[in-house]
């Protein structure tokens, strides 16, 4: 698949040109709001093309397109793809507001083509193996839950994730939208319930970069989320808890295909073997097996606009100070 990049970011170069290419995609282009921006990372990222106009990629016979421009941009430019024929891959959060996501969402449907989100923490082969223990019934009847993924902001990331909320930053949007796609995937709900706090502790200016928050499922399990931009030294990790046992995830919710899974029982104390797949290269083959009509488990558009619900109830429950039913939309 021949591929334009909407957007010359950091998790572009990072992770997202090498994975292309690893699955034997070519990234054909880029585009940047700054033209001097994305000849630099064309060239440092050898892409044959670079543009500041997303209408310039039209006539290179591109298959789809990976957008991780700020998050406001985000629905531009997939109504744009959406229109051309393009296949989706976006970064989460969709969107600033539920409406732009829907209409992302609609707008690929009505096209025919593939959208998917950038949920990348689902395909870590810990996240994995907790969903299908978790459909054998080996924990029981499921009664909690907790999420910590606090982690420290680096200074190259910092930038409009932490002083522009137009453009969609803030420490929730950023994370909770990961912790709700990464406990929809494993239990195979979204919380119908939310009750927040948030904080600024010396990172942000006029947003959060420090948020808790509980969510309550209809089945009757609740969850403890914790984000953060501000905690170098912290540890990320998911626990599930239920009757007859509990998973520890430790080290799971970060980029790199690491970490470890226990499970805990009457029976003892079961390290889960894990795959080291990179994350990124397992989205794109799933985004391939979704191309093709097969089985996947891409996160796609409705995960990617069910867990920015999710992040936007956490805002709204924070603001009023009270519990807030999430709108799904």
């Amino acid at each position: 698949m021949r591929w334009g990049l909407i957007g010359a970011s950091n998790i572009a170069g990072e992770w997202m040109v090498g994975a292309l290419r690893a699955v034997g995609d070519e990234p054909v282009a880029v585009v940047s709001g700054s033209l001097d921006r994305a000849r630099a990372f064309a060239q440092q990222h050898g892409l044959a093309h670079a543009f500041a106009r997303e209408d310039a990629l039209d006539a290179l016979g591109l298959d789809a397109v990976y957008v991780s421009s700020t998050n406001e941009r985000h629905e531009a430019s997939v109504l744009h793809a959406a229109a051309q024929g393009w296949h989706v891959l976006c970064e989460k959060p969709l969107a600033t507001t539920l409406g732009a996501a829907q209409r992302m969402v609609r707008a690929c449907a009505q096209a025919g083509v593939v959208m998917g989100t950038n949920h990348h923490l689902r395909h870590n082969a810990a996240h994995r193996r907790m969903r299908e223990l978790l459909a054998q019934g080996r924990l029981g009847r499921l009664v909690a839950a907790r999420v910590h993924h606090a982690v420290y902001l680096r200074p190259v990331l910092q930038g409009w994730r932490i002083d522009n909320p137009a453009a969609g930053g803030g420490v929730v949007l950023d994370i909770a939208v990961h912790n709700a796609d990464s406990l929809g995937f494993v239990l195979g709900e979204y919380p119908v319930q939310v009750q927040a706090q948030v904080s600024s502790t010396g990172m942000a200016r006029g947003l959060e970069d420090h948020a808790m928050s509980l969510w309550r499922y209809a089945s009757g399990l609740t969850a403890f989320t914790h984000q953060a931009f501000t905690t170098p030294h912290a540890r990320t990790g998911i626990e599930i808890h239920g009757t007859e046992g509990t998973l520890e995830g430790d080290g799971i919710l970060n980029q790199r295909a690491d970490g470890s899974l226990l499970l805990r029982s009457a029976a003892g104390v079961e390290p889960q073997a894990l795959d080291r797949a990179n994350l990124y290269e397992r989205c794109l083959q799933q985004f391939h097996a979704a191309v093709r009509g097969e089985p996947n488990t891409l996160a796609d558009g409705l995960a990617g606009q069910r867990s920015l619900a999710v992040a936007l109830a956490v805002l709204e429950s924070a603001r009023r100070g009270a519990p807030v039913d999430v709108d799904y939309g």
